[in-house]
């Protein structure tokens, strides 16, 4: 028996589909026939209304309610105009209109009465020129407020009764105004149904295009948040690098140097054993705050870091890859803080990678300057000759320069150039004093020269 009723309700789909409007047309149109449902003002934001001023956009919200009752007075004054000059011809299809402003299913049903009222007392069956326009205007007006589904039951219902009227009195008056009233509600009632679908259409793309938009902006938000941490992560990888080898050279230094005069006095040896364990406690302190930007599976690089010297095959790997490129350098080259050198390859290295990306066929030159107070780097592509990338990219890499810049307190411009290139200039002080202490003075001993 079980199978036979999930075989039953497996075979109707379209009983249901009935049941289930019918059960929302006895929702619609019965059980909330008296709710209240006032007609709300425009939004005032419309394509027309902000062409206007303040005051004027005020008044012009309430459009809809000026319409409504203007229809209500058409109904009254086509009333008082019949043959008969009843009043009650006008104002009895007229307060169904007016009740649209507030309860637009019960004005529905208070049209359909209304409709036999005048069809009682008029000269025309079974609408009347003033029951014929109200009765159209609440089909409307409440087409227009409730849904399609609740629309086409409203003109199903008016079908009905125009059928029984016609049939209980088909001789009244010598003629029947039913096909008319079912050929024009048919047509206003199709026109609002499209105009109300497309409408909410447009807000549906509109709403999406607006969440699409929205998304777009977070992800794009959260993508540059994610790659400007990625670079700082790598600068901080980096810097934990260069300092932890410098602060180890200081700790083997200053545990050698006692050994290397003889006799030292205990107050020379007592300042070196100071500066080491100095150097060591920086040391751990350093590990223990820079190093947890290392991800636990990723060990240290065992190459060492590149630097300026590494430049020529840098130019060669991308000479390689179809980027024509001159290297240029004045002024003495000398050795220059380890940092230093790291950051200006990579700057070169990013500044390349750019012009691959985003001026293919162009030729780049690449100058290096070693001035007195600092390093100066200028790298400069031509303008693109072959296509160009459609996707322009975010402009990351410039940033991570600019954060390269930023910490060795540099100073960097970028920008395009005259003739349509790009050019990208930067320019590291570095102190003497740094200097001279990154320069090797070649009387060290063995365990510095290891440790170097």
């Amino acid at each position: 028996m079980t199978e036979t009723l999930v075989q039953a309700k497996t075979k109707a789909p379209e009983l249901r589909w009935v049941r289930g409007a019918v059960e929302s047309l006895r929702q619609d149109l019965l059980q909330d026939a008296l709710a209240y449902r006032p007609l709300h003002p425009l939004s005032g934001e419309g394509p027309v209304l902000r062409l206007l001023p303040g005051r004027a956009r005020e008044k012009l919200v309430w459009t809809p309610h000026a319409l409504v009752l203007a229809a209500a007075v058409i109904c009254l004054l086509l009333g008082l105009n019949a043959p008969s000059e009843q009043f009650v011809l006008g104002v009895v299809p007229a307060i169904p209109v007016v009740l649209t402003l507030v309860r637009p299913v019960a004005a529905f049903w208070g049209s359909m009465a209304a409709t036999v009222v005048v069809a009682l007392a008029g000269t025309a069956w079974p609408w009347g020129p003033s029951s014929f326009w109200g009765h159209l205007v609440v089909l409307v007006v409440c087409a227009a407020r409730t849904r399609p589904r609740a629309a086409a039951g409203m003109w199903l219902l008016t079908l009905v009764l125009g059928v029984l009227l016609g049939t209980v009195a088909p001789y009244r008056l010598g003629g029947s105004t039913a096909a008319p009233m079912f050929v024009v509600s048919a047509l206003a009632l199709l026109v609002v149904t499209v105009v109300k679908v497309r409408r909410e259409a447009e807000r549906e793309v509109s709403e999406a295009t607006r969440e699409v938009t929205v998304q777009r902006t977070v992800t794009a938000v959260e993508r540059d948040r994610r790659t400007l941490l990625e670079e700082r992560t790598t600068i901080a990888r980096e810097l934990h690098d260069v300092v932890a080898h410098h602060m180890s050279v200081v700790a083997i230094q200053a545990e050698a140097a006692p050994y290397r005069v003889e006799n030292p006095p205990p107050e020379l040896a007592q300042a070196f054993v100071t500066i080491r364990e100095n150097a060591v406690a920086a040391l751990t302190e350093l590990r223990r705050v820079l190093g947890v930007v290392r991800a636990e599976d990723q060990e240290a690089p065992d190459a060492p870091q590149p630097t300026l010297a590494r430049l020529d095959r840098l130019l060669d790997n991308v000479r390689e890859a179809g980027l024509e490129t001159e290297k240029t350098v004045t002024g003495a080259v000398r050795e220059l803080p380890q940092g230093v050198e790291l950051s200006a390859y990579r700057i070169v290295q990013e500044a390349l990678s750019n012009t691959l990306r985003h001026a293919p066929g162009a030729t780049a030159a690449v100058e290096i300057a070693y001035v007195l107070g600092g390093l100066g780097v200028r790298v400069v592509n031509g303008p693109p000759t072959g296509p160009v990338d459609a996707s322009p990219g975010a402009g990351h890499g410039i940033t991570g320069m600019r954060e390269r810049v930023a910490m060795l307190e540099g100073e960097m411009t970028a920008g395009e150039t005259e003739d349509g290139g790009y050019e990208v200039a930067v320019f590291i002080p570095v102190p003497r004093v740094v200097e001279d202490a990154a320069a090797p003075t070649g009387t060290g001993t063995e365990e510095e020269e290891a440790a170097a």
